[in-house]
């Protein structure tokens, strides 16, 4: 996934560019600064991990709640919506509220443009546990970096932003009270002003 996305720069004709990454693109957007990084101007990793193993073990209750939504069949636009917003309730954030329309207006969109498999959640996770540790190739890295994180994230907990953070020299760490797994609207304005400062000052 990190050469696709090397692959989008190269058709772009980009020699190098700012990578955001959240979650499981955090992982692939480090994973591409490690593997070349002369494309890479700043790295941003948001709501993620630097190993496999650090924070990605929720809760017992939580994983139970989240597997049985994953396990339960979608088979149609309105049952997607459903299932978004009932799992943004789960893994989002407790302090911000969110639009339960609007969440339900993705879900059903994006099961008309393509319901996805079983198969391919399976390989979100597989990924994610064959990447390994990437603690001591992080250390190599002598880009600047940002690392944003949700206190109360119940799916990549703080602990892996920490430990992101920790792993590349100079990194800079950024938390929210509040914020699960989530984006919530309400934090946009300071997320793109921290991203904003950091691209802007290594343009």
């Amino acid at each position: 996934m990190a050469e696709d996305a090397l692959a989008v720069l190269d058709a772009l004709g980009w020699q190098s560019a700012h990578l955001v990454g959240t979650s499981l693109g955090g992982m692939i957007a480090q994973t591409l600064a490690i593997l070349h990084p002369t494309r890479v101007r700043t790295l941003t990793s948001i709501m993620s991990t630097p190993a496999a193993r650090i924070g990605t073990i929720p809760k017992i209750a939580t994983l139970r709640a989240i597997m049985k939504l994953s396990n339960t069949p979608v088979t149609s636009p309105d049952q997607a919506a459903q299932e978004a917003v009932a799992m943004r309730k789960l893994i989002g954030s407790p302090r911000y509220p969110f639009g339960e329309k609007e969440v339900g207006d993705i879900g059903r969109r994006s099961y008309e443009r393509h319901p996805g498999t079983p198969e391919g959640d399976a390989r979100q996770r597989a990924a994610v546990t064959v990447s390994g540790d990437r603690r001591k190739a992080l250390a190599t890295l002598r880009i600047p970096a940002l690392v944003l994180h949700g206190e109360d994230d119940p799916v990549i907990q703080l602990k892996a932003g920490q430990a992101t953070a920790a792993a590349i020299p100079g990194a800079r760490l950024v938390t929210y009270p509040g914020m699960g797994h989530d984006l919530p609207r309400q934090l946009w304005p300071s997320m793109l002003e921290q991203i904003r400062t950091l691209t802007f000052t290594h343009s």
